[in-house]
């Protein structure tokens, strides 16, 4: 075996890696997570009472999920096994559950690791119910996905939902105090080259750790500044899951940052999407959407502007339509604001589906033969713009419905001369009547 470690340039005692060496021992000693394992927290009331149910570990990677079911274990007596849902089929599931029965049978418990849960099918995931409910094994599972969208409902009310943050500042900087404590020697970087690192790992603690074993090889003979650091290390891609809940989060945060006024946070937003590698093309569908919902007729243009930028990404295209997005995302969320189309939209919808199958008054109907003119289509019309102001005034609702109104301009941008055109129009309609 030695043969085999030397020809591939190898030493059978090579340290582990940095991450490894660093993973904690004890449940106190995982960072950045104390609001589920601190002692008055969920997870760690469980702990004390030696009382573990099934649960699932919900955050992003390299915030120590693995590392926390593992210690679970440790802490609660029971035999830790582990199997990923990446590479583990049915025969596994059963060798795990078997396993499992045979160590209850002689009085042992098991905590049964499953990571990435999500990546299980339906069927699958049904497969660990009984198994659950009769408390073979103790289920913990963890995934980066909601599990909301990806976890069966059945499993899910069987086990309790954790939510695990990514490490914040703080974290990240205890963990590379570790990592030096560690090797004996502090990382070859300045302050603010030291808030880069943390920076470029975007609260993963495993990717901080992986950088840093990286700069401790690499020994540069002076301290580092930002810019030296990132000539040294490459940043990996951001983490954005186009097809996952991250996606939608972006996009909802855009949304809501136009509907806010915030041009500032819409193009920060945006950015996030655009270098995320969204495509632009949903962004752009986003917008128009924006601006009929949100500005509406407030500001008439901002329909027109957010539709010549998805037509300026189909005839442009990437890299340079991201200009066009970015100009109409200013001028929506710098444009006066008003939701009064949708909500009349929406009450109009509502509306028509309560009165099912109503005509039209027989003055406004279209008269093209001589047997509906005698019947008295169109009997009555009055042609608006014969009228004194283009507007006569009449009843355009069925006859058997009480007139509603639906749009309620709210006054702001050019839809303050449309309230007043309406109220006009209102009075000459009273009086009419």
């Amino acid at each position: 075996m030695s043969d085999l470690f030397s020809a591939a340039g190898l030493d059978q005692g090579a340290p582990a890696p940095l991450a490894e060496r660093l993973r904690p021992r004890k449940l106190s000693e995982v960072v950045g997570q104390e609001h589920l394992l601190k002692p008055d927290g969920p997870i760690g009331r469980m702990v004390a009472q030696r009382r573990l149910g099934s649960m699932v570990l919900w955050g992003p990677p390299g915030v120590g999920k693995t590392t926390i079911a593992r210690l679970l274990a440790e802490e609660t007596g029971l035999e830790f096994q582990q199997i990923s849902a990446v590479f583990s089929g049915v025969a596994d599931l059963k060798k795990a559950f078997e396993t499992a029965k045979g160590r209850r049978a002689s009085g042992k418990g098991t905590l049964l690791f499953v990571d990435e849960i999500h990546r299980f099918n339906r069927a699958q995931q049904d497969g660990f119910l009984p198994y659950v409910e009769q408390g073979v094994v103790t289920l913990v599972g963890a995934t980066t996905e909601n599990p909301s969208f990806e976890i069966n409902a059945a499993l899910l009310s069987r086990a309790q939902v954790f939510v695990l943050k990514r490490l914040d500042d703080a974290a990240l900087e205890l963990l590379l105090q570790r990592a030096e404590a560690l090797l004996q020697r502090d990382l070859p970087l300045n302050d603010d080259a030291r808030i880069a690192l943390c920076n470029l790992a975007d609260g993963d603690g495993r990717y901080l750790l992986t950088l840093a074993e990286e700069l401790f090889a690499l020994a540069p003979k002076t301290q580092l500044g930002p810019k030296a650091l990132g000539e040294l290390l490459q940043k990996r891609a951001p983490a954005y899951d186009k097809d996952r809940e991250e996606h939608y989060n972006l996009v909802s945060a855009l949304h809501k940052s136009i509907r806010g006024s915030d041009p500032d946070a819409a193009l920060y937003w945006l950015a996030r999407m655009v270098v995320g590698g969204e495509d632009l093309l949903f962004i752009a569908r986003r917008i128009v959407r924006a601006a009929a919902e949100d500005v509406g007729l407030a500001d008439p243009t901002a329909l027109l502007i957010a539709n010549a930028a998805k037509d300026a990404v189909h005839f442009i295209g990437p890299p340079e339509a991201e200009l066009h997005l970015a100009q109409a995302v200013l001028h929506l969320a710098t444009a006066p604001k008003s939701n009064a189309a949708y909500v009349a939209w929406k009450q109009a919808k509502a509306a028509a589906g309560e009165t099912g199958t109503l005509g039209p008054p027989m003055h406004i109907r279209n008269a093209p033969t001589k047997l509906m003119k005698e019947l008295g289509y169109g009997k009555g019309y009055e042609y608006d713009h014969d009228a004194e102001g283009c507007f006569s005034g009449q009843n355009y609702f069925p006859d058997e419905m009480e007139r509603r109104q639906f749009y309620a301009p709210e006054g702001r941008g050019r839809e303050g001369a449309i309230k007043e055109r309406l109220e006009h129009w209102a009075k000459v309609r009273a009086e009419r009547e």
